[in-house]
């Protein structure tokens, strides 16, 4: 399957023609951005980008203040445009290259393949809540009685179906970003741009805004660019993550991959203060079966302290578990309200984020975590010690 969002060495330059010309000849010749604003007076927005964003991810631009991420999302509808490059969207089987395509692919682009959500909401204060929420399909021509209905399944995808008649400055703020999500929603567009939607908001109210955007994800499957200075809200929310310097890509990756393999001293140095708690899995600090001590014919220590071991089958499904010297109690750890048992062994997907695995042998106190494939077969354990020595690696 084609990504839907594609990059291809992406250059944003702002000034002049001849600015450009110059100053794209600098980008070849390894100018930095300083050089090349103080020679030719263009500014550099971004230089030699190259990404993809899959269908249904969410990708994270990630840097600090002017290292180019909004004006590398803006690309994507040429609210900014590019100066060298490519920038091709797709919706389906249908595909344009933004920065060649005709006046009517372009409306194209901006009316149905791709909606935006804007850091300061951007709602129109003589509107009513549904009327903002509307208002792409108002332009879009969608006849009213379709455009109400596809309003209030929006409002009440974000919990404001009671605030339809409201005006933006009867609601909090994180009401107001979420009729900015709902309208983003009902052009029902299949990739959106998020251009800092929660930083304007209160920590409480930003954190339980990412909760949300979430489980909407989860049900709409949507393509989301979402720009981003926060590296723990990337972290959480985010597929993929590309950090950003200078108006280059410096490293592209999996949150983890971020946090435990950063490609230079900038990333090194961004990441320093992250809890690495934040991102990891049981998957990045468990021990391989295939290192577990063997206990007998067919059977493997899952501890040091030989506590627990499982015996397997050719296809390492468990045929037979004991903990203490008894059969063992099998416990998820999603659920923490299991009685004390000293026979209980905790099991969990390789996938399961790292905390939840952590309360659970807070729990258990002693045992190790068992860990499993999506097939139910054993892929190895987690001991207190295989925690301490991930994040000291870290």
């Amino acid at each position: 399957m084609k990504p839907a969002i594609e990059f291809r060495n992406v250059d944003i330059i702002f000034g002049s023609a001849k600015e450009t010309a110059e100053a794209l000849k600098m980008v070849d010749a390894g100018a930095s951005r300083a050089e090349i604003l103080e020679r030719t007076g263009a500014v550099i927005g971004c230089a030699g980008a190259n990404l993809t964003v899959e269908k249904g991810e969410i990708s994270v631009l990630m840097g600090l203040s002017g290292s180019g991420k909004s004006t590398l999302l803006r690309a994507v509808n040429r609210l900014n445009r590019v100066a060298r490059g490519d920038v091709i969207v797709r919706d389906g089987d249908w595909e344009a290259s933004v920065v060649n395509c005709s006046d009517s692919e372009l409306r194209k682009i901006r009316r149905e393949c791709v909606a935006m959500v804007f850091q300061q909401f951007a709602l129109l204060p003589w509107r009513t809540v549904a009327e903002n929420v509307g208002f792409g399909l108002e332009l879009a021509g969608v006849p009213p009685k379709e455009r109400h209905e596809r309003v209030m399944t929006q409002l009440q995808l974000v919990h404001l179906q009671d605030w339809v008649d409201k005006y933006a400055h009867e609601l909090s703020g994180g009401m107001q970003q979420r009729v900015g999500l709902a309208r983003a929603f009902a052009t029902e567009a299949p990739i959106l741009l998020m251009d800092e939607p929660f930083s304007a908001l209160d920590p409480l109210i930003r954190t339980k805004l990412q909760d949300e955007l979430l489980e909407l994800q989860a049900r709409l499957k949507k393509t989301i660019l979402f720009v981003s200075h926060d590296l723990e809200e990337a972290l959480k929310i985010g597929n993929r993550i590309s950090i950003m310097e200078g108006g280059r890509i410096v490293q592209t990756g999996a949150p983890e991959d971020i946090v435990l393999k950063p490609e230079n001293d900038y990333v090194r140095d961004f990441i320093a203060n992250v809890n690495p708690m934040s991102v990891l899995t049981a998957w990045n600090v468990m021990r391989d079966a295939r290192d577990l001590e063997p206990a007998g014919e067919g059977w493997l220590w899952l501890d040091r302290r030989r506590t627990t071991r499982f015996k397997f089958d050719e296809n390492m499904l468990v045929i037979s578990a004991e903990r203490n010297g008894k059969p063992a109690v099998w416990v998820s750890c999603d659920d923490l309200g299991a009685p004390d048992d000293p026979s209980i062994v905790y099991w969990a997907r390789a996938g399961t984020p790292l905390r939840t695995v952590m309360h659970a042998m807070h729990q258990s106190q002693t045992a190790p975590v068992a860990l499993f494939d999506e097939a139910s077969r054993f892929v190895g354990s987690i001991g207190v010690r295989d925690v301490l020595k991930a994040v000291v690696r870290r």
